[in-house]
């Protein structure tokens, strides 16, 4: 069975890229590269389904990702 998961991007301070897969409770890796980062991913995605068959938390569909620059007074 194939099922995608989506994965949210960032890249730490130290220049690392940290993923998180939201649908699924507590899914997390990082790597020093984007591949690397997909390798972690998908281990942990498997970790976290065998660990927990109910850690999937949310069916919500990807729909993208939009920036907002805003100025702020503090």
């Amino acid at each position: 069975m194939k099922k995608d998961f989506f994965v949210v991007v960032d890249k730490d301070e130290d220049g690392f890229y940290v993923g998180e897969v939201p649908t699924l409770r507590a899914c997390y890796a990082q790597g020093k590269t984007m591949e690397e980062l997909l390798d972690n991913i998908r281990e942990v995605i498997v970790l976290c389904l065998e660990d927990d068959p109910e850690a999937v938390i949310s069916e919500s569909e990807f729909v993208g990702v939009q920036k907002v620059t805003m100025d702020l007074v503090l």
